[in-house]
């Protein structure tokens, strides 16, 4: 009965809840000036369709659970649900560096410019450089930035291999990545599919990577390298896992 409630509401609650809370996360970041006000808005938006859909969400930490300083979290990527799932897992405020073609869509584009997220060019290696820059300038800033450095979504959850484009931002910022796995989100909502099931989807945050070790600074490769290897181990670690 669960599984038949979830694939019955999740096709129009999802984007009618989205067109509700988007305008009023543009006019509190407009009317405030705080950016992080649209952050708190995703995290309600999210923790609704969540809880309504009967989809819950695990995660554990296997380094600090405060950050006090901005970092990087790269992620991998299976499931449209990762975004929300992000929203409740993760404790910082935070901004998605995506790609520019998102900026596009009505409704969806201004509001992701309004709440600081930051437009990639794929296509375009000088204006990805560009915008890579101006990632870097909001994490001095204090805005820690999310990144899936597969690219694209898996279809059956497997880690793909990563574009080292968003680690060139941990090199030109100095800051920490963290590597972050969600396992089980390709199962609640597969690649290209608009039905949703219920579930629990598990999110382990691990140990930051410091791109800076002794007198060494890494290489864009280099961090590219950890990062995958560090989200491979937690993808194939255990299933069940303790609750935050």
């Amino acid at each position: 009965m669960r599984r038949f409630l979830t694939a019955l509401i999740f096709p129009w609650f999802f984007p009618l809840s989205y067109i509700v809370c988007a305008p009023i996360a543009i006019a509190g970041v407009m009317l405030i000036g705080n950016q992080d006000f649209a952050h708190k808005v995703g995290r309600f938006w999210s923790g609704l369709v969540l809880s309504v859909c009967g989809i819950r969400v695990k995660t554990r930490f296997l380094g600090p659970k405060n950050f006090d300083r901005p970092v990087i979290f790269a992620c991998n990527h299976a499931s449209q649900m990762d975004i929300l799932v992000l929203y409740r897992a993760l404790p910082v405020p935070f901004r998605f560096l995506v790609k520019k073609e998102l900026f596009k869509v009505p409704l969806l584009g201004f509001a992701m410019k309004k709440a600081g997220y930051i437009p990639i060019d794929r296509k375009n290696s000088r204006a990805a450089i560009k915008s890579i820059k101006r990632a870097a300038e909001r994490l001095r800033k204090g805005a820690s930035i999310v990144i899936f450095p597969e690219g694209t979504r898996s279809v059956d959850g497997r880690l793909q291999p990563f574009k080292e484009g968003g680690f060139m931002l941990a090199v030109k910022a100095g800051c920490q990545v963290v590597p972050v796995a969600i396992k089980g989100s390709h199962k609640v909502l597969p690649k290209g599919a608009f039905i949703a099931r219920p579930g629990t989807i598990y999110v382990t945050v691990g140990r930051p990577i410091d791109v800076q070790l002794e007198d060494k600074k890494l290489s864009r490769s280099e961090i590219t390298r950890l990062a995958h290897q560090e989200l491979f181990h937690m993808l194939e670690g255990p299933k069940q896992l303790k609750e935050a």
